[in-house]
């Protein structure tokens, strides 16, 4: 017997170890070849007896029954034998075979040019290689099957399921992994939504057979369905998403504010003045809100005491003219923390452009759509909070968006707002996924802002971010400088911020003070709502820049001083009179209230002691005939358009009081500020308490259209519950 026959191999051939499935898949064939054999057979007999009808003729002798039973009996005993021979990875026939789109040579992509390959039927045999596939023709995606994969034995083969099988050939239809070096920055035209694409230049260093870890430094690709990243298909199933799902960062943890110290009580015979720019944000009060709702006392950093004032509305006196912007308002008050102390209160409102005064508005949106953004409350909460402004809008106005993650792109260039459902259909496309180089798409921002200047209107880009940069230029102070640079060609910066776990506060502040905008926090629709629409003119249209506030206390009636928040917003005395330094801006509407507390000439409250040897001011005061003075007010501001600042001035009069219109605004704006110090540890507010703070804001909530006043003092019995007090 030849070594080489298939007998002397069965023969030789150590049977391996029982495989029941193998078996039991071998015995159903033998069944189902017996059933064929008798069918046969039936149909045999049936087919002689009519031909026994027919007239004589010579016929040949069949095979007998017996003969075709023992070929199927053979033809049985050799399948089984084959299945037990095969190595027990190879006796499943895989039902897909992964694929990669390989878009290099693309120069237009459209989302038609991308197709699958119909998936492999299940008995193809593991040997048999795949169609030769044609050669694309130019701008037609070319596919290849994924590099072959030396593996392990995987564990035993289980029973295959037709429904999952079902399942998984409808799921491998979106497991398409786009890859491209080179791709026109265009807008992809297609029934459905597919927008962004923007590349750069990637090196060839690496070859083909490398795993690629291009990420959307190379291409960002968004649509309606997901993100596509430069992948392996294997390697995507095996590691972690490039996009962590709703809510993962909220457990990091890495919320950043900018650090300070709370003002201190300054001494007026050693420092008399006091000087510090306007702050019309109001971002903390909305990170306070969501923290407290959420059961959890803010960290002291996130409390900033005159944005927690400045969220609501106050009925400061508003000017009749343009070229007034705005005109101080003055209040004397007892100090409820401060048994002998004063409140002064310095309130004032921006002038209203009415709608035939306000120009037409070039905006861009800038919208951070990196990994981080991946939660219900930062990107799809900035697309719904996007699509409310644009009802803020007029139709000539123009929108353009552009958008980053590991790389900037445009999708969609100046657009009327009177094109509505566009810009909507932009915004509704966007997906997250990547890292976060900010910087590029602020430059990238400014460029297109610039490119469709108006002379005569409004150029604005509105960020909407995280805040999270980790790609491109991170240094806060290099992109202040940057932001800086640009606002002096016209085009001013406003930054909204969305989610909770690794946002930046600081990093939003630094941008929208530089950039002369404005920064809020966006924690809700509500909120939404009332910083884009309700107050949407005071976001668009500046009416002063620069503003500047500085008192000089008289040393005669006032013996110490400090000032209720605004530390992030002080400035030296040189800067108040030095048009170079740049401060805050106030837009149409803006209201701005700054809140001293003065320690009178005589009072036991005073916190230092009188120096020895200081010499006594008191007499040469009243001399000068100021002796019913607690200080001089000074204001400087300078014109949207104009490079040389005006100066506001007025005394501040002992016996100024509270007029009867003003006196719930008063109360109320002393309550917010007694609860934001006390959030922050309360070191100068003595004895007071959460209950004093709801008592007192009870007493003023006034007119409340919105119910904010109502909302707060619901803030201030959480923040009570959450203390423990």
């Amino acid at each position: 017997m030849k070594a080489q026959s298939c007998e002397y191999q069965l023969r030789h051939t150590v049977p391996p170890t029982p495989d029941p499935e193998a078996r039991l898949r071998a015995r159903r064939a033998a069944l189902l070849e017996f059933e064929r054999v008798h069918v046969q057979k039936d149909e045999s007999s049936a087919a002689a007896e009519s031909r026994a009808k027919k007239p004589a003729r010579r016929r040949f002798p069949s095979s007998n029954t017996w003969l075709a039973g023992m070929a199927s009996a053979c033809l049985a005993v050799v399948a089984v034998s084959v299945v037990w021979l095969l190595p027990p990875q190879q006796r499943q026939v895989p039902l897909r075979v992964p694929v990669a789109i390989d878009l290099e040579f693309i120069s237009e992509v459209t989302p038609q040019a991308a197709r699958l390959p119909e998936p492999a039927p299940a008995s193809t045999p593991v040997s048999q290689p795949p169609p030769e596939q044609k050669k694309p023709a130019p701008g037609i995606a070319r596919v290849k099957p994924a590099p072959a994969r030396v593996q392990e034995p995987p564990p035993e083969p289980q029973p295959i399921d037709p429904a999952s099988l079902e399942k998984d050939q409808a799921t491998a239809a979106e497991e398409v992994v786009v890859s491209a070096t080179r791709v026109q920055q265009r807008i992809l035209e297609s029934a459905s939504p597919l927008v962004v694409v923007e590349t750069a230049k990637k090196r060839r260093n690496a070859s083909e057979s490398e795993p690629s870890n291009t990420s959307l430094e190379e291409v960002a690709v968004t649509g309606s369905r997901r993100s596509s990243r430069v992948r392996d298909w294997f390697a995507r199933r095996a590691s972690a998403p490039s996009s962590p799902p709703p809510g993962a960062y909220k457990e990091e943890g890495r919320d950043k504010f900018q650090h300070f110290e709370t003002n201190p009580v300054k001494r007026v015979a050693d420092d008399a003045v006091s000087t510090f720019s306007v702050d019309v944000d109001t971002a903390s009060y909305s990170f306070v809100r969501r923290q407290l709702n959420a059961g959890t006392m803010p960290q002291a950093d996130a409390v900033r005491v005159e944005e927690m004032i400045n969220y609501f509305d106050y009925a400061w006196p508003v000017p009749e003219s343009r070229e007034e912007p705005f005109k101080p308002t003055v209040t004397v008050s007892d100090s409820p923390w401060g048994a002998g102390k004063k409140l002064i209160h310095i309130g004032i409102k921006g002038y209203e452009l009415p709608a035939r005064e306000q120009p037409d508005v070039n905006l861009v949106l800038l919208l951070d759509v990196s990994g981080s953004m991946n939660s219900p409350d930062k990107l799809p909460l900035a697309q719904r909070s996007m699509a409310l402004l644009l009802d803020s809008l007029k139709p000539t106005d123009t929108v353009a968006i552009v958008v980053y993650a590991g790389a900037a792109g445009q999708v969609l260039p100046p657009t009327p707002v009177a094109e509505k459902d566009t810009i909507l259909q932009a915004l509704n496309a966007l997906r997250p996924g990547g890292s976060t180089a900010g910087a590029a798409g602020i430059k990238l921002a400014y460029e297109l802002a610039e490119k469709s200047f108006r002379k005569e209107g409004v150029n604005r880009i509105l960020l909407a971010t995280d805040g999270d940069f980790n790609v491109g230029i991170t240094d806060t102070n290099e992109l202040k400088s940057f932001v800086s640079r640009e606002r002096e060609k016209g085009v001013y910066l406003s930054v909204l911020g969305f989610g909770q776990g690794n946002y930046r506060d600081e990093m939003s502040q630094a941008l929208a003070q530089n950039g002369n905008g404005v920064a809020a926090y966006i924690d809700t629709l509500s909120e939404a709502k009332k910083v884009l629409v309700q107050e949407a003119t005071a976001s668009l249209f500046t009416i002063a820049k620069d503003v500047k506030l500085q008192i000089e206390f008289n040393p005669a009636t006032v013996a110490e001083y400090r000032l209720v928040g605004y530390e992030t917003r002080a400035l030296n005395r040189e800067d108040f009179n030095n048009d170079k330094v740049d401060a805050g801006d106030v837009g149409s509407g803006h209201k701005v209230t700054a809140i001293y507390e003065i320690t009178p000439v005589g009072s036991k409250a005073q916190l230092i002691d009188e120096s020895r040897y200081a010499a006594r001011e008191g007499a040469s005061a009243d001399r000068r005939g100021k002796a019913n003075e607690y200080g001089f007010l000074k204001i400087r501001y300078k014109l949207p358009k104009a490079f040389r600042s005006r100066l506001l001035q007025q005394p501040i009069l002992m016996d100024a009081g509270v007029p009867a219109a003003l006196e719930k605004d008063v109360e109320f704006s002393t309550a917010v500020a007694g609860f934001a110090q006390l959030l922050r540890g309360g070191q100068y507010t003595g004895p007071l308490r959460f209950e004093d703070v709801m008592a007192q804001a009870e007493d003023a909530l006034g007119a409340d259209p919105h119910g904010y006043r109502a909302e707060f003092l619901e803030l201030v019995r959480k923040a009570q519950r959450a203390r423990g007090m």
